[in-house]
């Protein structure tokens, strides 16, 4: 199992803070509750408090920060990388814009290459269109 070194600041939950729990945040999000524990379990996506019982519980910007991450996963960054990149989205330091310049001109070759693909895809499909019409 990896773990990374995450700084993460804690949020403290109010009554007027939305909560959910680990079923409605996969529902939200489109992803499995596996990969939602896994995030938890190396760092990436800590839960915000833990119920009495044991259940996590997540907040409106762990939401958000699960969004990002599911954003980054198709462009192919390890799970350090995305560590690395949300502490980046979180600072102002003059180091995060170089970092994350980097980070955006591999996001793009790598979508590039995808896009490359999908038309590939395309073109087979439109082919075996062409010949069952």
């Amino acid at each position: 199992m990896v773990e990374l070194n995450v700084e993460r600041t804690e949020t403290f939950m109010t009554a007027n803070t939305t909560t959910m729990h680990i079923g409605e945040l996969a529902e939200r999000t489109g992803l499995s509750l596996r990969t939602i524990r896994h995030y938890d379990d190396v760092g990436l996506l800590p839960a915000s408090a833990r119920t009495e019982g044991g259940f996590r519980v997540y907040s409106e910007a762990d939401a958000e920060r699960l969004m990002v991450i599911k954003q980054m996963k198709p462009l192919g960054f390890s799970l350090e990388e995305m560590a690395e990149i949300l502490a980046l989205l979180g600072t102002d330091a003059p180091r995060a814009t170089t970092a994350l310049a980097e980070f955006l001109e591999r996001a793009e070759i790598q979508r590039a290459k995808m896009a490359r693909n999908l038309a590939q895809a395309d073109e087979f499909i439109t082919m075996l269109g062409h010949r069952t019409a």
